[in-house]
Order: structure tokens, then sequence, then C-alpha cells
């Protein structure tokens, strides 16, 4: 039985040096319920599929089921940070244009790292995300945020379409602004960036809603907090979810 918490804190193992510094920013809104705390425990390497063959027959052969560096740096850092009361995991990495075609293999892996060393309590604390095509994507979608952090003239405006479509951020950031540095700007942008306004469009962003969907859920399952004005402001019944992540919802 998950024991009631009156605080959750929410340990984030991550991919990138932006996310290692500042992607708490980005669950602002959440921490702001006063119920919730959001802290980056690990920074890893990406991780793709084990798609070799040989490579495979080795891991096989030494007795593992999943590489040992994932249990080293993924599920044993995890399991510690569980270890202790009210507390989640979620591993966010970016899922850029070229690693699409492999969203479901390299979430597998990552969902295996954890789910190797957990007990099944700790399963249900634990997710695996992605930031679609990579953080920068979500800038495009609150165009006030970046004006504000970079003073862009002429001003920028909300992408029209799906910013998880956007090819590179990265690089359409830098025409935009080309002394752009993502972990400075980033930080400046992050800490203006509006969530709610992102994901007020129900048919766009069904990546990053997964995200908050799932932590969501855990402050309704393991707190008395009524969750509905949360799910409203996200729009967490009529938007779009990822088909990859959103097995981990319930």
């Amino acid at each position: 039985m998950e024991a009631a918490c009156f605080y959750l804190r929410f340990g984030l193992i991550v991919t990138g040096r932006t996310e290692e510094e500042h992607l708490p920013k980005l669950f602002r809104s959440l921490a702001a319920t006063g119920l919730c705390h959001f802290e980056v425990i690990r920074r890893i390497g990406q991780r793709g599929p084990v798609t070799s063959v040989r490579r495979r027959l080795r891991i096989v052969g030494s007795g593992q089921v999943i590489p040992t560096k994932d249990v080293t740096e993924i599920g044993f850092p995890a399991r510690r940070y569980l270890s202790a009361g009210c507390r989640l995991v979620v591993l966010v990495d970016d899922l850029e244009r070229r690693r699409r075609g492999q969203a479901a293999e390299i979430f597998q892996r990552y969902r295996e790292a954890i789910d190797a060393v957990l007990n099944v309590e700790q399963r249900r604390r634990a997710a695996v995300h992605f930031l679609v095509n990579m953080l920068e994507a979500y800038y495009f979608a609150d165009a006030e945020a970046v004006n504000a952090a970079l003073g862009l003239k002429p001003p920028l405006r909300d992408y029209e379409g799906d910013v998880e479509a956007i090819r590179n951020p990265k690089s359409e950031l830098r025409q935009l602004y080309p002394a752009f540095d993502e972990v400075a700007d980033g930080e400046r942008i992050l800490s203006l960036l509006d969530v709610e306004h992102i994901l007020a469009r129900p048919e766009t962003c069904a990546w990053l809603r997964t995200l908050f969907a799932w932590c969501v859920q855990a402050l309704a399952r393991l707190s008395s907090f009524d969750v509905a004005p949360l799910g409203e402001r996200y729009h967490l019944h009529d938007g779009v979810l990822s088909p990859v992540t959103g097995v981990q919802l319930e």
C-alpha cells in the first residue's frame, strides 16, 4: 500500500546540460501547488536501442538482462532516491527527429533499466518521458517568454503548428538570435515559460502533456490534492497524449 503524502519530491534524471541546470523550472506551475518539488538527481548520456546482434549476445552471455551502465547510472540512482518515502523519479530525454522512429525501443531500454532494480511499488513511482524534438521546441509555443528573455526584434509569434514537429528548434532559435546560449538563455526563458499556455491547444504537444499527466496522476494518487483544476489547465482529458509514454498512465 502506498502511504499518503503531504509533500512529494520528484527526482529528475536528465540527459542534457540545460536540463541538468534548469529543467525543474519547467514544472513551476506544479510546484506552485505547494505540494511538490522538482530536483535533478543525475545527468546521464543519451541511450539508444541495443540493435547490434553481437552486443545483445554479449549482454546475454554475461548473464545480464540489460547493459551494466544502465543499471549503475539509471537503475541504482532511481532506487536510492526512491528508498525514502513520498518520492518519485522521472527520466527525461530529448527525442530528436533522427530518433523518432526508434521511440518505442528507446523508451523500452530506459524502462527496463529502471524496472530491473525496483520492486513493484517503486516501479509505479518511476517513469520515462521525452521532450520532442528537444526542450527548445516548447519555447516556440510561448513567444511572449522568449521575447521577454531575449528581447527579439521583430518579436517572435507563437508557432502556428505543433512545436513537437519542428525539425531542429535549437537551430531555429540561433537563426533568430545568433548569440543564443542554450544554458544561460535557456534559464531566462524557462523562468518565464508558461506550460499552461503551451498545452492550451489540445491537438498539440502530446509528449509534454503526457509527462505532466503522469505527474498530476502521482499527485492524485499519493496526496489528497484535488487535481481536477490541473487537468483542465493542461487539457489532460481532451488533449492528445503520446502512444509510447502514455502506457505509464493509469
